[in-house]
């Protein structure tokens, strides 16, 4: 039986909401710039907070949430991983975790390794470590984005000291193979470097696309390896802080324990309280929907393009609600996000934030109503007459 897809709130309704995506502009302007999607909550996870907030479950995180095995059981339901639950922490969010993560493995001025266009807080995350951003573009191969595994090595074997990788990927929606992930952690290994994943859109695989956990993906990533993730991104909940710090051995397990212990403390109890609700076996339909809605929007979103923006050269994403989008076909500028916000009053990601390989590019939010996508591609697409 086939499984209908998530339908998104009213925009009468979604416009009362206080985040950014809705309070950053005006009423006039569709935002699909931010990470925020449209739909409402899982039921698991309304009912999970609604009766914390009626029994006033409002103090501290516990020093024992139950989130490590909660993790570990949706590692496995989706992945076929089941990471050690004693090897799993939590903190407030991703970039959180990255950043100890990164404080740990290097030292100042060591050099971090990205692969561009990506996340633009990952530039300033490893800034904030104290290290050096090393600039490693992924190889676009005519059909899709891979990691540039020869020069991520010579990176290493000059020295730089740890690889941030966004897995699966962050504009692009590349879902890496386990096979370049393999290579990436026995190069990691080789030359005495460490891995830090983000794998906060990993549960938003399409298939036939499949997510390997870089831990999973050879011996040597338990060596080298470090996933932080979390619910945030599917189920939507970045105003509530919470994120997992997962290792593969003693070794690396011991860095992060080794941690201030106010890193755990920032994670926000219904944060805690809402992940666990997410990764429990109770949000898996609600999953299944969401995965639905937004294999839709994807492809949806491609049609549009081609009937309205004939141009522009766009790639179905892998996993995730994002999509990477070239406009420069159009004169519109090394960045066309404010161009396109101010005259279609549609708000896109700027593309060059994401590195220089996104001059003339967008970033569209597609987590969101069909009506809304085709009204928003029909507004960009008037500007080209």
């Amino acid at each position: 039986m086939s499984v209908p897809p998530l339908k998104a709130l009213p925009l009468e309704l979604l416009r009362q909401r206080s985040s950014t995506k809705w309070r950053s502009y005006g009423d006039d302007v569709i935002p699909m710039f931010v990470a925020e999607t449209d739909f409402p909550l899982a039921p698991a996870i309304t009912a999970a907070l609604a009766r914390a907030v009626e029994i006033g479950d409002t103090g501290y995180t516990p020093p024992r949430p139950g989130i490590d095995r909660d993790f570990a059981d949706f590692a496995d339901r989706r992945w076929g991983w089941r990471p050690d639950s004693g090897r799993i922490r939590w903190t407030g969010d991703v970039m959180m975790g990255v950043v100890e993560v990164l404080r740990a493995v290097t030292s100042p001025g060591d050099r971090v390794v990205v692969t561009p266009p990506v996340y633009p807080p990952f530039y300033d995350t490893v800034e904030e470590a104290g290290a050096v951003v090393e600039r490693v573009p992924l190889v676009d191969t005519g059909e899709r984005w891979e990691l540039d595994l020869e020069g991520i090595a010579e990176a290493l074997a000059s020295g730089a000291k740890a690889v941030l990788l966004c897995n699966p990927h962050n504009p692009t929606g590349t879902v890496h193979t386990r096979e370049s992930l393999a290579e990436l952690a026995r190069l990691a290994a080789h030359y005495g470097a460490s891995v830090v994943s983000d794998e906060i859109h990993a549960p938003l695989t399409h298939a036939p696309s499949v997510f390997t956990p870089f831990l999973d993906a050879a011996a040597e990533a338990a060596e080298v390896g470090y996933v932080v993730t979390s619910a945030s991104k599917t189920y939507n909940l970045a105003g509530l802080k919470c994120a997992v710090i997962v290792t593969g051995s003693d070794e690396t397990a011991a860095v992060v324990r080794a941690l201030p212990w106010e890193v755990e403390w920032r994670a926000g109890l219904f944060g805690i309280i809402a992940n666990r609700a997410a990764f429990a076996p109770e949000s898996d339909a609600w999953l299944e929907q969401l995965l639905v809605a937004l294999d839709d929007n994807r492809r949806l979103l491609a049609d549009l393009l081609v009937e309205h923006l004939p141009l522009a050269r766009y790639r179905l994403p892998e996993a995730g609600f994002l999509a990477w989008v070239d406009v420069s076909a159009y004169g519109w500028g090394d960045n066309p996000a404010p161009y396109i916000r101010r005259e279609a009053k549609v708000a896109l990601h700027h593309g060059p934030l994401f590195g220089a390989e996104g001059v003339g590019h967008v970033r569209i939010n597609v987590g969101c109503d069909p009506d809304v996508l085709r009204e928003a591609v029909q507004r960009i697409g008037a500007l080209v007459g």
